[in-house]
């Protein structure tokens, strides 16, 4: 049986620090119970099994040595085995024990039925071939049992050619980009817009097992001229047996935004019609849910002369038929019906879509429907089969296109435009010309009254990125517009695997501070029932206030403006708020323990936006973020408390994507960036100058990221230098003279090495524990247990929100301003449970219940009269005030739950 979470906390004996009350018979007990660890729940996502198979890949993780690397999986139900899972390691214990895994399932149908449960393998397990590779000189042949895919190792298509049963059903995919060197909006009489495609550098199998295969494209955009600009990573995951492609596309923004306008973003491929006539030849594309666009090239419904029931009905259904089959009047009449052969659908905003489409170029398009919300799906084909195309996060992410080109030609096109052609080209420039802030001091009045950092030469997307997920399916015949619907469905919510929260929570991953919610008392539902609405709110507030777009996807906003009824969208730093006060763990956190699949659909576009948008990947300011602002990259504060991997951490765990395990590798090395980056630069009264090689870090914000970035590295590889450093950096913070309360040190990243200080003087920011220090802290003494670390660390937990006088007792000094108390309750919580102090725990309650703006925060409806449109508001309300009181709302539930 499962142990429950409470068990857990009670009897913490896995990794326990010496420091805790806990007996070395109780540790013992409790690695033996977890290392006969039989099986492991699961549960799909979103409850229910998917509409079709998509294959998918998840992340569970391990207690202490419970699983070795080569142990082997299988998926069973309560009655047999399922299928066989591909595995790999995604972190370690420090015994070697396998902490994370990677599971790869190829055929997800018919799962919905009955319990799933995760078990080792005591038999041998005999594997098939799986996923054959044929490797040559120029290409890569790939064979899944289902579909044969030829990939380039040169050139600008990426993907050669598709064949279903040797028959040829795709070909030449190539990435695309349309940039001009004007915007569209400023009335510019010549606007000049070149092509750009894809041209490969590198191509090559990433992983690869028994049932999944990743192969991934490196590469740049070229002009008809050879200049290249705008890398891009290209990923492509196939599943044994499956007609259907996953394809991540990273996009990297290194152009200048001067000069560069980009209108349009695409992927595109030709499908061939194999000399099919144009009415078997089919379109679709999926609207609002369900409803599905379908239509012929040419069309024999609605005509004068009736082709008979039969005809019309195959061709409605993209069945084919044959010439001699239609009514003679009607054959006479062929070449009189229109081909239309170019369809566009166009996402041109979150709430609006429409259909239009043409006979050929040199003609007047013609306005087909039009729709709120597109599940971004497009199907191209005959009625000997096709491929259907479909972007994820079609309408939040927009403008978005999908657009076939040529149906009625021997080959037509498709292709999944992420910035739309028909929008307005991108515009990346900074939103004002810098108001004359030309000195530190005019540079910290402005940040003084709109709370933007703005320095010249900083507000810069030169170096960001941006990641789409997309979908190819390749069909035999025409789907059904149920089918087809149901694929887009797919598309939009992938089908994924997890474990439940008990167990989870049980293994104590993540820093073992929260635990699925109880509400057996007064308190524990009061503040449950808190978590929930603050949760449900923001989830709501995305919608009511439009929180979407290509750039913005994923993002809140920072603070609200009650005079105008509005987030301060336009006012500095209160505007998008850029992981600001751990948005992005108060979210995994609220999955973490509740289980809901639309809080982890919101984390996730969170993770994927964060990580991507609001930290730099080339340039001179990689791979720092950037702070709050209007523009995701507009402010000058470029720092790793953005960039940190511990916001990264969740959806790598949970999903194994690859991409985010680009993103935490990039911070391995991040802190070098603070020797030309200073993160301090304009509160420092007199220039820093740090000897070469060396960086001011301070122990809060700064190494709290590198921490998380280390710890990661260590946890992935096992790599002993980066752990050498990790501990190093724990013990020159312990050796200082007032520990965490010495504030910061020049700071030596090839050993990890704090300058030692030789004063008492105290330095301490509110901001110091509440970007992920507290988090990461707690799990790293999980796995490095360190008495002196540890001992200065809870010194500061305790110390933080202490009264004066014993702060001047234990520092010898109360100076310092300790704001966020509320905040810092958390410290408090987590001290009170490792030290067993009961009168230190109710201190904590008293520290967190003390905000009065708990209970009077609610969320209240605006009529038209004083809001457009009308909507619900929740007055006051402050994204870092939720994010901090959610995580320190669950961390208290966790530690001294059981002193209320």
């Amino acid at each position: 049986m499962t142990p429950t979470r409470r068990d857990f906390l009670k009897n913490s004996a896995l990794l326990a620090l010496s420091l805790g009350p806990l007996s070395a018979v109780a540790q013992s007990a409790r690695r033996a119970e977890q290392r006969n660890l039989k099986q492991v729940a699961l549960k799909w996502i979103d409850e229910q099994g998917p509409r079709v198979s998509l294959g998918t890949t998840f992340g569970i993780p391990w207690p202490l040595g419970a699983v070795k690397e080569s142990d082997a999986f299988v998926l069973r139900d309560d009655k047999q085995k399922i299928a066989n899972l591909q595995s790999w390691p995604l972190a370690f214990w420090p015994d070697g024990s396998v902490k994370w895994s990677a599971f790869a399932l190829s055929n997800a149908m018919d799962r919905a039925v009955g319990s799933l449960y995760l078990q080792k393998e005591t038999e041998k397990i005999k594997r098939d071939a799986g996923i054959r590779v044929t490797e040559g000189q120029e290409s890569f042949i790939i064979d899944n049992g289902s579909l044969r895919l030829e990939f380039a190792k040169k050139g600008s298509s990426v993907l050669h050619h598709i064949w279903i049963a040797n028959k040829l059903v795709a070909r030449d995919a190539h990435l695309k980009i349309l940039l001009q060197d004007k915007p569209d909006t400023e009335g510019v009489s010549v606007i000049q817009q070149q092509e750009w495609l894809s041209i490969i550098e590198h191509t090559y199998i990433e992983n690869q097992g028994s049932e999944r295969l990743l192969l991934r494209v490196d590469g740049f955009h070229q002009d008809q001229e050879g200049q290249r600009k705008f890398p891009f990573i290209l990923r492509f995951y196939i599943y044994k047996s499956q007609q259907t492609v996953k394809t991540m596309y990273t996009f990297l923004y290194d152009g200048d935004e001067q000069t560069d306008f980009i209108k349009g973003i695409g992927l595109s491929l030709s499908v061939p019609f194999h000399e099919q006539p144009t009415y078997n030849r089919y379109v679709r594309f999926v609207g609002d849910g369900a409803a599905v666009f379908a239509e012929s090239v040419k069309g024999l419904t609605g005509l004068r002369r009736d082709p008979g029931e039969d005809i019309r009905s195959l061709q409605v259904q993209g069945k084919a038929f044959p010439l001699e089959a239609i009514d003679e009047r009607v054959r006479r009449g062929l070449p009189y019906i229109p081909e239309f052969g170019d369809y566009s659908l166009s996402q041109l905003h979150a709430s609006a879509f429409r259909i239009d489409k043409r006979t050929t170029e040199g003609h007047s398009w013609i306005h087909a429907v039009d729709g709120k919300r597109s599940n971004g799906t497009a199907y191209l084909g005959s009625a000997e089969g096709g491929v259907a195309f479909g972007i994820r996060n079609f309408w939040q992410s927009y403008p978005a296109q999908l657009d076939i080109r040529h149906a009625a030609r021997e080959e037509g096109t498709l292709t999944a435009w992420l910035w739309a052609p028909r929008a307005p080209a991108m515009d990346l420039r900074f939103y004002h010309d810098g108001m004359g802030q030309d000195t530190y001091e005019k540079q910290w009045e402005g940040l003084e009254i709109t709370y933007e950092d703005y320095e010249a030469g900083y507000a810069t997307a030169h170096g960001v990125a941006r990641s789409s997920e997309l979908y190819l399916s390749f069909f035999s015949e025409t789907p059904a517009t149920a089918t087809l619907a149901d694929y887009a469905h797919a598309y939009q919510s992938p089908p994924l695997l997890t474990a439940t929260p008990d167990y989870l929570s049980s293994v104590g991953v993540f820093g073992d501070n929260w635990s699925p919610p109880a509400r057996q008392t007064a308190t524990e539902r009061a503040l449950e029932d808190q978590l929930d609405k603050l949760f449900t709110f923001y989830r709501e507030e995305v919608d009511r206030r439009a929180w979407y777009g290509f750039w913005n996807y994923g993002d809140v906003m920072h603070a609200y403006d009650e005079d105008r009824h509005v987030w301060r969208y336009d006012v500095g730093g209160f505007a998008w708020d850029n992981s600001e006060l751990s948005t992005d763990l108060w979210l995994w956190y609220y999955y973490l323990r509740s289980g809901r699949a639309d809080a982890f659909r919101m984390a996730e576009a969170m993770c994927r936006h964060t990580g991507e948008v609001d930290v730099y990947h080339l340039g001179k300011f990689a791979p720092l973020g950037s702070r709050h602002n209007v523009m995701h990259w507009g402010c000058s504060a470029k720092q790793l408390r953005i960039s940190t991997a511990i916001n990264r951490r969740f959806y790598y765990y949970l999903t194994a994507d690859e991409r985010t395990g680009d993103l935490l590798r990039e911070q391995v090395e991040a802190v070098r960036k603070l020797e030309d980056v200073v993160a301090l630069r304009k509160r420092i009264n007199e220039p820093l100058h740090a000897p070469k090689g060396k960086m001011l870090v301070g122990f809060g914000t700064d190494w709290g990221a590198v921490a998380a970035a280390w710890f990661t590295e260590w946890e992935r590889t096992r790599d002993p230098k980066i752990l050498a450093r990790l501990k190093e950096s724990m013990r020159s913070i312990a050796k200082q003279p007032q520990g965490f309360f010495t504030g910061l040190s020049l700071f030596d990243p090839d050993t990890g090495s704090f300058e030692q200080q030789d004063h008492a003087k105290i330095s301490v920011s509110h901001l110091n524990a509440v970007f992920g220090l507290v988090e990461i802290v707690q799990e790293i003494l999980i796995s490095i247990p360190d008495k002196t670390f540890e001992q200065s660390w809870l010194s500061y937990c305790r110390l933080y929100n202490a009264s004066a006088e014993e702060r001047l007792e234990k520092l010898g000094t109360a100076a310092g301003k300790f704001n966020l108390r509320s905040s810092h309750a958390r410290l408090t919580a987590y001290a009170a449970a490792k030290l067993d102090d009961r009168q230190l725990a109710e201190r904590a309650w008293q520290e967190f219940l003390a905000d009065e703006n708990v209970q009077t925060r609610e969320v209240t409806s605006l009529t038209a009269e004083n809001a457009w449109p009308a909507i619900q508001e929740w007055p006051a309300i402050s994204t870092n005030w939720a994010a901090q009181w959610g995580l320190t709302a669950i961390q208290c539930l966790h530690f001294i739950g059981k002193y209320r």
